[in-house]
């Protein structure tokens, strides 16, 4: 059965706001469907008020960052943490996803080609970790999770440019750093079929990262803005933390990170390395 809704924004906001995961994913690849097929239309006038926030389910329990606990990978309950915490990541990018389609409107229709094809991956990846969870005993919302890549949500939520600059291309792009080294530890413990689930997941986020760098030089041509200054100043205002290490260069250039962005890059991290080395010397 189809979600018919008289605009994309509509749908993408019922999206959004399901809180049941499960109905979250189902409703995002039928939405992808009807836009795909051409029902849903872009009209913003048509169209209703943006949603503020999207639907949670009751569980998982929301924590900050450093509350979460470290568990071994030796173990399945260890393995099953980790897969948790990809799921979570996943079910958070559906919904950031369908806001940067509902949130951001007149835009290109290709910029909504884009993030409605996102969102259908996102939901495809979680459903891949969901299922690997339950093939090790646990299932979504058995383990606690944080909530930081929404809040940058709310941080941008005024400007498809810093977005657009601080989601695909931090936030996404660090999946893009740490997720090489997960797989190998996966490996090295013998759990091949995690691993090569997160390697497909590796594999399209690029694409993901990809789009984010198209449209935030595309805003920034429009703007009358230098692309690779105005990314480093939306970083210095919005990044609380540092830039970590190590970099996979050859996913962000793929990703659409060039030359000069990279080395910038890399000189923060030896910068914060350096600023971490002397902190624990002291």
């Amino acid at each position: 059965m189809r979600i018919n809704r008289q605009t994309l924004f509509d749908a993408a906001g019922d999206c959004l706001a399901e809180p049941d995961p499960a109905r979250k994913q189902g409703r995002t690849v039928r939405v992808a469907a009807d836009w795909a097929a051409g029902d849903l239309r872009l009209d913003s006038d048509a169209a209703g008020p943006v949603i503020e926030a999207p639907g949670r389910p009751e569980r998982p329990l929301l924590v900050p960052p450093r509350a979460l606990a470290h568990r071994k990978l030796t173990s399945p309950q260890g393995r099953a943490a980790l897969i948790h915490a990809v799921a979570h990541i996943e079910l958070n990018a559906i919904n950031l996803a369908w806001d940067a389609v509902q949130r951001f409107r007149g835009l290109p229709a290709e910029y909504y080609d884009d993030w409605v094809q996102v969102a259908a991956e996102e939901a495809r990846h979680f459903g891949l970790m969901r299922d690997r969870l339950q093939d090790l005993g646990q299932d979504y919302g058995d383990f606690p999770a944080h909530d930081g890549l929404w809040e940058m949500a709310r941080r941008t939520a005024h400007d498809p440019l810093a977005r657009m600059a601080l989601v695909p291309r931090v936030l996404e792009a660090r999946g893009l750093d740490v997720t090489p080294g997960m797989i190998a530890r996966l490996e090295a413990v013998g759990d091949q079929e995690s691993a090569e689930r997160l390697g497909i997941i590796l594999r399209e986020e690029v694409g993901h990262v990809a789009a984010g760098s198209r449209w935030f030089r595309w805003l920034c041509a429009q703007r009358g803005l230098a692309p690779v200054p105005t990314y480093f100043a939306l970083l210095e205002t919005y990044l609380t933390g540092d830039v970590r290490c190590p970099l996979n260069l050859a996913d962000r250039r793929r990703a659409g990170f060039d030359a000069e962005e990279l080395a910038r890059l890399m000189d923060l991290c030896a910068e914060a390395r350096d600023r971490s080395s002397e902190a624990a010397r002291s």
